[in-house]
């Protein structure tokens, strides 16, 4: 759980990131980026096909989430990292990675097309996880069991995200019936599912047959994720060794995608750039709060 004073240094460090990687220019080469989905969905599709078509490098795009992203990008063994959370605290694996906020994604509570049920409350969303709700009818459904989908272990982006936006707990453990390894099994799954429900990437699930449910009568909006009304909010980041130890070319595409074109195109493809809303840092505090205070922090 984030400190207010880390808070406030985020939004520092993303000027300082700004100045560190300052320039870009063609050159005939390649990059290779590894990690979270969401984070290739978000933006990186797009803005790697722009930074190909403006410099002739090529980003070659592959997956593996957040975890491989931040730990092959910290090693070296890749050029660019994408994650969807933040480093872990006194992992050696991800000590050397330098993460660089890009963009604002919002987790969201999907279920499949036909379910009836098109809104859920943050209290009810943590019921459900922690076993307390278990029929639709007691969120105005049908008469049916609730089955919980959920990421398997506790590191994924989706997993560690929303074990701390909405409990507040790092270690908190789900009552699910299905376990998956990604966001794409589970997405699946419910397309499949009428009584399935879980919680996935916005830049996911809006490319499926999905409905997203409305958090406490707020959509995930553009609009309500850029001012902080939709309360399940987080950074993107790409990650690299760092000012000092990246490659130009590395250095280069970073500050391509932190630029006002970088920004112009993020924005087009839906996603909030990270810039754009320096407040959603502090208004996260609120967030934090919010769900220490619910007072359901049980692992049983």
């Amino acid at each position: 759980m984030y400190k207010t004073s880390t808070l406030v240094k985020l939004i520092y460090i993303h000027i300082l990131i700004i100045i560190s990687f300052n320039s870009y220019a063609t050159e005939g080469d390649s990059l290779l980026w590894a990690g979270c989905g969401i984070t290739k969905k978000a933006f990186m599709t797009e803005l790697a096909k722009a930074y190909m078509e403006k410099t002739g490098v090529e980003i070659v795009l592959q997956g593996g989430g957040a975890t491989k992203g931040i730990r092959k990008a910290a090693k070296g063994t890749i050029d660019i990292g994408g994650a969807c959370r933040a480093t872990l605290p006194g992992v050696k694996e991800e000590r050397a990675a330098y993460q660089i906020p890009v963009a604002w994604d919002a987790l969201v509570v999907v279920v499949n097309k036909d379910n009836p049920v098109d809104s859920i409350s943050f209290i009810n969303l943590q019921k459900i996880y922690i076993g307390r709700i278990k029929n639709w009818k007691e969120l105005g459904g049908i008469d049916a069991p609730i089955e919980l989908y959920e990421r398997k272990g506790k590191l994924s982006g989706v997993g560690r995200t929303l074990r701390e936006l909405v409990f507040a707990n790092y270690k908190q453990d789900f009552k699910a019936k299905f376990s998956v390894k990604s966001s794409g099994p589970l997405e699946k799954g419910i397309l499949k599912n009428i009584n399935g429900i879980g919680t996935t990437g916005i830049s996911s699930a809006k490319r499926r047959d999905l409905k997203i449910l409305k958090l406490d009568g707020k959509e995930p909006s553009y609009a309500n994720i850029k001012n902080g009304e939709y309360l399940l909010y987080r950074p993107l980041y790409l990650v690299t060794l760092g000012p000092k130890k990246s490659s130009d070319k590395v250095k280069k595409f970073i500050s391509y995608a932190l630029s006002r074109e970088g920004k112009a195109i993020i924005r087009k493809t839906g996603t909030v750039p990270y810039a754009d809303a320096m407040s959603l840092v502090m208004k996260q505090l609120q967030q934090y709060k919010r769900a220490r205070d619910s007072g359901i922090f049980s692992n049983n």
